[in-house]
């Protein structure tokens, strides 16, 4: 069964990189965040990603969201040296994954993700959208890593976090010329259950990214859990291809201290992920503040509903 098809039946997504880092005493409180792995600890990223295949999930993430070559650069290095940081974090993922398939002979698959130019700011402005660059502005920041990336064979490019239609939309016009043959999935942040961050309707936003046939599956991430239900009943309405969410825990970033606040309300994802899963979602995972033990939930429940 090819990578589209199993999309079609759902696929299970994994969780936080944060989170598994921090658990194994990585300090991401730096521009870098998660990124900062990539230099020094490949091995706790190998770890992190074998816990998610371990937990269930079929699909991860590599740490490549924030690895952008600019700030590496900024930090001191090369961007020759920023490149093969970047290249590492997909090699690392595709080892865990190929190292999981002959321990168990399951295979599952390496999505190489893209954040917005947002994410590099380092301030919550992958959850406002509240900036603006050119068209040649965007390629500039994001082709060193999106070549990089492409470079080491993922299985998939996740654009995702993105609170800007305008700006994935660069993306996709670059990979549908010059790397037409990879599949993507592209995942907005919300303002509310109908809008992306920075305003734009889920609307507009999904009609425009059904445009693109290299694009298999649409959705949301790092929103709260309280936002996916109406989303999804929203994006139903718009498009045929499979819809992906993995929300983050319910908590709010601080982008003064640069950490999530304390979780109030405690989700079960278990039952969110059934009731996700009948309302059209088929890529369903966690985000930021998620770990193992909700992968291990999300996975139980749909190996049931499969």
């Amino acid at each position: 069964m090819s990578l589209i098809e199993e999309a079609k039946k759902g696929l299970v997504l994994d969780g936080a990189m944060s989170d598994e880092l921090e658990r194994q005493g990585v300090d991401t409180n730096n521009k870098l965040w998660t990124g900062i792995a990539l230099i020094d600890d490949l091995d706790k990223v190998y770890q992190a990603h074998m816990d998610y295949f371990q937990a269930g999930a079929q699909l991860v993430i590599t740490d490549t969201y924030q690895a952008n070559s600019q700030a590496f650069v900024e930090a001191g290095y090369s961007l020759q040296e920023a490149k093969k940081f970047i290249a590492d974090g997909v090699k690392i993922a595709k080892q865990a994954r190929d190292d999981y398939e002959n321990r168990t002979g399951q295979h599952n698959y390496v999505a190489a993700t893209i954040g917005s130019y947002g994410a590099y700011l380092a301030d919550g402005s992958e959850y406002r959208g509240d900036y603006e660059l050119s068209r040649d502005e965007y390629l500039a920041f994001h082709l060193p890593r999106l070549k990089t990336v492409l470079s080491q064979d993922p299985d998939i490019l996740a654009i995702e976090t993105q609170p800007k239609l305008s700006e994935t939309i660069v993306l996709l016009d670059w990979v549908k010329k010059n790397a037409k043959n990879i599949p993507v999935y592209v995942s907005f942040t919300l303002k509310n259950s109908k809008q992306i961050s920075d305003g734009t309707s889920l609307k507009e936003a999904i009609k425009k990214i059904n445009e693109y046939q290299q694009v298999f599956a649409v959705g949301i991430n790092c929103v709260n859990p309280d936002l996916v239900d109406e989303a999804l009943i929203e994006m139903n309405k718009y498009t045929d291809k499979s819809l992906v969410v993995y929300p983050n825990s319910g908590t709010v970033y601080d982008p003064k201290v640069k950490q999530w606040k304390k979780v109030e309300k405690q989700y079960e994802f278990s039952q969110l992920a059934a009731r996700w899963y009948q309302l059209g979602a088929r890529l369903i995972g966690g985000c930021c503040t998620t770990g193992p033990e909700e992968i291990k939930r999300i996975s139980q429940t749909l190996t049931k509903l499969r």
